[in-house]
């Protein structure tokens, strides 16, 4: 059995930065988002993970909701496309253009990023202030199952007390989804 070194990303602690290659054929530096937004919130997930397919409606929703406010969702795939050939980078554009994301899809194929922040499952939210601060991690909702049912709106509230000033509550929450597939 492969042990793997992962990085542990607390609430408080500041988000590992990253240059990332995009599917919009760009690099994706997180220090540039910071500089542009009042906080970003960094999800990782993947092509083949049906909660992540539960979420695509919400996160675009949620997107569309704070862009005006000061707010950037990124999308991060950190699977193994070695494993799992779903995960590769062309497939992820097309995965993107399908479900018509309206915020960048990054791709992290040594996975070095996915194991800084400490990332396990997907989807796994991780909201960042314009500090560089990790202020919230976890489940975007409460109901993975059914997310239009959920009856706390993890993420969401706390992008929006984050902007009010206010203290996120609870600043974590347990992921719930697909493990991650790693590399050996």
């Amino acid at each position: 059995m492969t042990t793997l070194e992962t990085i542990y990303t607390p609430v408080g602690g500041y988000a590992p930065d990253f240059e990332l290659p995009g599917i919009d054929e760009r690099v994706h530096h997180l220090r540039r988002y910071l500089e542009k937004f009042r906080a970003v919130g960094v999800i990782f997930i993947c092509n083949h993970c049906p909660y992540v397919s539960l979420y695509l409606d919400k996160l675009k929703k949620i997107q569309g909701e704070f862009t005006g406010s000061g707010f950037s969702l990124i999308g991060m795939n950190g699977c193994d496309a070695n494993k799992y050939p779903t995960e590769s980078f062309e497939n992820m554009k097309a995965f993107a253009e399908h479900h018509r994301l309206n915020f960048p899809y990054l791709w992290d194929s040594t996975q070095d990023v996915t194991r800084s922040f400490g990332a396990i499952k997907t989807p796994m939210a991780f909201l960042i202030d314009s500090h560089g601060m990790v202020r919230y991690k976890g489940q975007i909702d409460s109901y993975p199952q059914a997310p239009s049912s959920a009856k706390d709106d993890y993420l969401r509230n706390a992008i929006a007390a984050l902007f009010k000033s206010q203290a996120i509550n609870p600043q974590e929450t347990e992921a719930i989804g697909t493990t991650l597939i790693w590399r050996n």
